[in-house]
């Protein structure tokens, strides 16, 4: 196993989920991943800003309704892979560092904001060679204006995005580079629900400094409407160069997606369904996902266990040149689709996913996870998360992807600092080692995240 990870065990120790954050005095909001939707203005009572070394930062007043917020996040992360894509990789053993840094500026001036992340990320070991997601150097992540008229907020320029659960568009927080979009965004209030209206494209990074740019063969757009335990949506996805079974064409493919969630007594749930339709390279699309998360928290017993069961099928292609293309397009999904680290994504996948985690006091939780995965056709292969193609069908008749068990544990050592660990192995089934290498994946995750 790579050694890279070694001198950094003390630092990086327990992983806790990037969202959990303590409240102060003054009821602060929780931090987010995008930071811009984070509401600061009840520390303009100076007050309330003494209650905490941070305040000073959160809430700078300027003058006559104006004022200025900031944050930092810095980050880092190693990840160690024995055997990568089960010794399929060009790098089957592999161990690097991960470091970014991202700081904001948040000003405010009446019904008016303007909003301002430089992005800093840095890769060491990654073999054979860093690439857009591991490195982007100094670069602007996000920049925006943004105004509220009444019931309606405009937002122009590049935003990080995420929709419900992440499934078809996110962050792509876990990796080093976050995903962002150029474009526009408006936001209305009806009633109970909110509507979003997208018109974006998606920044393609570069390795080197202020190189990101906006894609020229991508675009997104598209409605995504909220309701009390409801999300339903329409998003257009347009990519000229799009690849599906070796062959490059135009794709331009329609999304109508249905989410249900929410909660009731200690019970859970999280269901949404995605169709999918239109045409690439001559051929038409026809695709689908189901994904189900039902859990329970048990508060009488100690350590308030939660136990969850997560089910998903994704379609695949049946057959190559039908003139019928069932292979399913995740768009942009969260980088952590299956689990903290999994090579596998959801395309052409039936997964199989319960989890338990627990509250081991003084501010420390850990989770045991399985995962099965299974191909939902024999015509089609296994893609990771972007994506791509990572095993080819070839003449294999099996289903049986591989089984994956995955153990992390968790500290909030301070409101500022989280520090974490996960640890997982992904056994091949039948179909991986019909086709290719076959060997049983190791990942390690170590990260330190210090945010305010």
């Amino acid at each position: 196993m790579p050694k890279l990870w070694l001198p950094f065990f003390a630092l990086l120790a327990l992983p806790v989920p990037a969202a959990a954050q303590q409240r102060e005095a003054w009821q602060a909001p929780t931090l987010s991943i995008t930071r811009y939707d984070e509401d600061w203005s009840d520390l303009a009572d100076a007050e309330k800003r003494a209650h905490h070394w941070t305040g000073p930062l959160k809430y700078i007043p300027l003058g006559d309704d104006s004022w200025l917020s900031t944050g930092f996040e810095l980050r880092a992360r190693v990840e160690s892979y024995d055997d990568n894509l089960w010794g399929g990789a060009q790098a089957p053993d592999d161990a690097y560092l991960w470091l970014r840094a991202l700081p904001y500026a948040d000003l405010h001036v009446g019904k008016v904001r303007a909003f301002v992340q430089p992005m800093l990320a840095y890769a060491v070991g990654v073999a054979p060679s860093a690439g857009p997601v591991d490195q982007s150097r100094i670069d602007l992540l996000q920049g925006f204006a943004e105004a509220k008229l009444g019931a309606v907020t405009l937002r122009a320029g590049r935003q990080m995005l995420s929709l419900g659960t992440e499934r078809l568009v996110g962050t792509r927080y876990g990796p080093n580079v976050p995903l962002a979009f150029d474009g526009a965004r408006a936001d209305m209030r009806i009633g109970k629900a909110t509507v979003s209206l997208l018109a974006v494209k998606p920044v393609q990074p570069g390795l080197h400094n202020f190189d990101d740019a906006t894609s020229d063969t991508k675009a997104l757009w598209g409605a995504y409407a909220t309701l009390p335990e409801l999300d339903l949506y329409y998003l257009g996805y347009r990519n000229r160069a799009a690849r599906f079974g070796g062959n490059e064409g135009r794709e331009v493919r329609h999304s109508l997606g249905l989410r249900s969630h929410g909660a009731r007594a200690n019970w859970h749930w999280n269901v949404e369904g995605v169709y999918q339709f239109g045409d690439y390279d001559g051929q038409r699309i026809a695709a689908w996902t189901l994904g189900t998360e039902i859990g329970r928290t048990f508060p009488a017993l100690p350590m308030t266990p939660d136990a969850t069961l997560r089910f998903n099928v994704v379609s695949g292609d049946r057959k190559a040149d039908d003139g019928r293309l069932g292979t399913f397009n995740a768009l942009f999904p969260k980088g952590k689709y299956f689990g903290e680290l999994s090579p596998v994504g959801p395309t052409n996948i039936i997964s199989l996913n319960p989890r338990v985690s627990a509250n081991l006091g003084r501010d420390v939780s850990a989770s045991v996870a399985g995962m099965a995965y299974w191909r939902y056709s024999t015509g089609d292969g296994v893609y990771d998360i972007p994506g791509n193609l990572i095993r080819a069908p070839g003449d294999s008749d099996a289903r049986f992807i591989g089984k994956e068990a995955e153990a992390t544990i968790a500290w909030q050592a301070s409101a500022e600092l989280e520090l974490s660990a996960s640890l997982s192995a992904f056994a091949p089934g039948a179909f991986i080692r019909d086709t290719g290498p076959a060997k049983t994946i190791t990942m390690l995750g170590l990260e330190s995240n210090f945010r305010f």
